[in-house]
């Protein structure tokens, strides 16, 4: 049978017993998600000096990649390692902390969530309506719409959690447990059924007009070359960039699906259960591929790393390097 030991030993019959997994599995697992933490804030911290830096890099599209970078930052630098400390120990800092510990991950699930909502507006306007892109996606419509993002994701997090502020520990069957309970229906019809239908719609839209346009772009080249040849230039970039960003946004949803699926069967997910932790490491789990598909698809990503590693942003005058 597995070892376990008592949180509060003084306590007894109060107190939560914890399970003590073999030391070598232990210690091999925290190895891992503690690599898992370090390398989702490293990688992320790239993208987020990479389009900070370069001034070539500063497009509306790369801004609310930066504001993605961001919330995935945190959930390496801060999230992911509470949680490694939180799935093999006692919650020691009490009730009302519990509560005011999940308002982070609340806040930067619901942030991801609505940067990959403007991420699909903006791949659809600059496909779908490219004749109107630069007038309506200007630097400052998408700076205004990723701080009420932000500013939304703050107000929907006291929302979800304001019970728990109200009576903290309410759900902790015992001592040195941590449980906050979520309204599963409201949480999966917000940043789930909502967002994804969003998401999914425009992206449909997105697929249809760029194969209507690749047909016409072959059907018309060879006669119209000349007068095109700018036009098509920029199609063709614009494609590429929403084929890479519906990667972004399809891993998202493998990611996330099964969390919010587990609500559709009708069942409150405890925070704090053995079955949310799964799940939310597969949620966290998403920000670090991110920045690797960014990688694989962007070479200006893959330059700004090479640049940054050796220093060379440093230089005067670097911001202005050529990264396209």
């Amino acid at each position: 049978m597995e070892e376990a030991e008592l949180c509060f030993p003084l306590l007894l019959n109060t107190s939560c017993r914890k399970p003590k997994p073999p030391r070598s599995e232990a210690a091999l697992l925290y190895i891992l998600l503690f690599f898992i933490s370090l390398l989702t804030a490293a990688l992320n911290l790239l993208v987020i000096i990479s389009i900070s830096h370069f001034r070539q890099l500063h497009s509306p599209t790369n801004l609310l990649l930066l504001s993605l970078a961001v919330s995935d930052f945190l959930v390496g630098l801060l999230v992911i390692p509470v949680e490694i400390l939180m799935t093999g120990t006692c919650w020691i800092l009490g009730d009302l902390m519990c509560a005011l510990y999940f308002f982070l991950p609340v806040i930067l699930i619901s942030a991801s969530v609505g940067n990959m909502v403007l991420i699909s507006v903006d791949r659809y306007v600059a496909i779908c309506d490219p004749l109107h892109y630069a007038a309506r996606i200007t630097e400052k419509v998408v700076t205004v719409s990723v701080c009420g993002c932000w500013i939304c994701s703050v107000f929907y997090s006291i929302f979800l959690l304001y019970d728990h502020l109200k009576e903290p520990g309410r759900y902790n069957s015992c001592y040195g447990e941590c449980m906050v309970n979520i309204a599963g229906d409201v949480d999966l019809v917000v940043t789930f059924i909502i967002p994804i239908a969003v998401i999914v719609i425009l992206y449909m839209r997105v697929f249809m007009v760029a194969v209507s346009q690749a047909r016409a772009m072959r059907s018309h080249i060879a006669a119209v070359k000349l007068q095109l040849l700018g036009t098509l230039t920029t199609n063709k970039s614009e494609l590429k960039a929403a084929r890479t960003l519906g990667v972004v946004v399809a891993v998202f949803l493998i990611c996330y699906s099964p969390y919010y699926c587990l609500s559709l069967t009708g069942r409150n997910i405890l925070i704090g259960s053995s079955t949310e932790a799964f799940m939310s490491f597969l949620m966290y789990f998403n920000s670090c591929l991110n920045p690797v598909i960014y990688a694989l698809f962007y070479p200006w990503f893959r330059k700004a790393i090479r640049l940054i590693v050796t220093l060379q942003i440093l230089q005067p005058d670097s911001c202005e390097t050529n990264m396209l």
